[in-house]
């Protein structure tokens, strides 16, 4: 114990709170603290993911006009996602979904899946010596469908300023069943400037559509907020490890996402440099947000069987420079 303080929330800690008012009244939020700067909240409601990040008091993440929404707001016609796209420092797409509305093997999937209004149905934290953890559970089963639960461990370390952030998905059902996931992680303002570093070293580098392919010789480059822009995408592949990084000398910090490139070969960045729409996506994952039809067609369709497992892990680690 530590002779200088009282309770241990002086320092650092966990802290559960709700939202009253508003779209977002009832959403259950965990603030989460290290004590060395680094300061996030997991939204129990949503997935479990984190709509908010900073480090040193400074916002690392966007977030989007509509600010926090309930599931019960979830439209999951075409693109109503986007409706409730909070964004936050991430959104986890899938299970059975990434990507463009489509209709695969008979079923109409919307935007993006529907796993990020998806409520925990079991969240708790600990913390040891070392390190903060909140575990959670969300399932995405429905009758005649498929049966899918995730399990998500959040580690926060009290050494370092790092987050890991590990998913493993079962199959709960009698019958195969497909697996999507897209760790959409959005990069906002003031870490988000024209005056931001981006670093992606990847082998390869192509654009989604004809409207990436105007950039493609400045993908890295940041913008100020443009009006009525519209969208870039780009497809980043690497050998071995995955990384990606984003440092703003202005403010003297960043962050930096690892991942092993073989469990999340796809990497996708999202660059929007629209006017409030300001938000950077650097996002890992198991497939291309084409859409699963296109997915399955290009031979790239995750699928378990009965009882299979598969797992996830994806490190954020922020970054300092004297």
């Amino acid at each position: 114990m530590n002779p200088y303080i009282g309770h241990e929330s002086q320092m650092r800690g966990v802290e559960e709170h709700r939202l009253v008012g508003g779209k977002g009244d009832g959403m259950r939020l965990f603030q989460v603290r290290n004590g060395k700067g680094l300061e996030f909240t997991v939204v129990a409601d949503r997935c479990a993911d984190i709509s908010r990040l900073s480090f040193r008091g400074v916002n690392m993440g966007y977030f989007a006009p509509c600010g926090y929404v309930a599931p019960a707001y979830y439209d999951d016609r075409e693109d109503g996602f986007l409706k409730s796209f909070s964004c936050g420092f991430l959104t986890t797409c899938g299970l059975t979904a990434v990507g463009s509305p489509c209709e695969d093997a008979g079923e109409k999937l919307p935007l993006h899946g529907t796993v990020s209004n998806i409520p925990a149905e079991h969240i708790w934290w600990e913390q040891d010596e070392g390190t903060i953890r909140v575990h959670a559970q969300i399932v995405d089963e429905r009758i005649f469908s498929h049966k899918l639960v995730m399990h998500r461990v959040i580690t926060c370390s009290l050494e370092e300023n790092r987050i890991t952030i590990q998913d493993t998905i079962q199959n709960r059902g009698d019958e195969e069943s497909p697996v999507m996931i897209l760790y959409h992680l959005n990069m906002g303002y003031p870490l988000l400037s024209e005056k931001s570093v981006v670093t992606i070293p990847s082998v390869a580098v192509k654009p989604r559509n004809e409207r990436a392919a105007e950039g493609i010789d400045t993908w890295h480059e940041i913008l100020k907020p443009q009006p009525q822009f519209e969208e870039q995408c780009y497809y980043h592949s690497f050998d071995g490890q995955g990384m990606a990084g984003i440092y703003n000398p202005e403010i003297g910090q960043g962050l930096e996402i690892t991942f092993d490139a073989k469990s999340l070969p796809f990497f996708t960045e999202w660059k929007m440099m629209g006017q409030r729409d300001y938000v950077l996506g650097l996002e890992p994952g198991n497939c291309t947000p084409d859409g699963r039809d296109r997915v399955r067609q290009a031979g790239d369709l995750t699928v378990l069987a009965p009882g299979e497992r598969v797992s996830y892990e994806v490190q954020v680690a922020m970054v300092t420079k004297a």
